[in-house]
């Protein structure tokens, strides 16, 4: 597996806006996640506390995958990941995942415009976000992860398998696709909230 840290203009403390990581996840191992996707368990994705302008800031398809013993290898893997990252880098209080993951599918005119995964709610106790990219680059156009570092559009690397693991206050989106599909697995490592 090969770290990669993306450092841009630096945030304060030295903090890294993300960092990415490839190799975690074999080939195979990628695929099988792909084999999760189950039209009958998707549902349209929606917004948290943004009702009123859900369909302007985001279109696209979840499913949830369980945390279950069948899957349990794949929380393992992203936990133990999250845990050395979050020690090197960003040294957050944290205690692991209190949501599932989320498989997502981005299709031809899917978007998630800018938004942070901290806000009200459950998500207010959101640390890390985590992007796994299931996708080959070349199955689709549009749909980058970005981020907003002051005021500078950082794109993220896109390649199948890369993990982006970053700071959930940190303002991102997915570009709209428009052309294919690309799918990918969004987590968030949760801790208590920030004093």
């Amino acid at each position: 597996m090969s770290v990669n840290y993306s450092f841009g203009l630096p945030l304060k403390n030295n903090f890294v806006e993300f960092v990415y990581y490839q190799g975690l996840f074999l080939p195979h191992e990628t695929n099988r996640i792909l084999g999760f996707w189950d039209d009958e368990q998707t549902i349209k994705a929606t917004v948290s506390g943004k009702e009123k302008y859900k369909d302007e800031l985001r279109k696209s398809s979840v499913m949830f995958i369980d945390n279950t013993p069948e899957n349990n290898w794949i929380y393992r893997k992203l936990a133990d990941l999250a845990i050395n990252c979050n020690n090197e880098r960003y040294h957050f209080d944290i205690l692991g995942f209190h949501q599932e993951l989320q498989l997502t599918r981005y299709s031809e005119g899917d978007f998630f415009d800018w938004h942070l995964d901290f806000g009200a709610g459950g998500s207010s106790v959101r640390k890390l976000s985590m992007t796994i990219q299931l996708s080959d680059p070349s199955e689709y156009e549009g749909g980058d992860l970005q981020f907003m570092i002051n005021q500078n559009i950082v794109t993220a690397p896109r390649e199948k398998g890369t993990i982006v693991i970053f700071p959930s206050f940190i303002q991102h989106r997915v570009t709209p696709i428009t052309k294919g599909t690309r799918q990918s697995i969004v987590g968030w490592v949760s801790g208590p909230p920030y004093r």
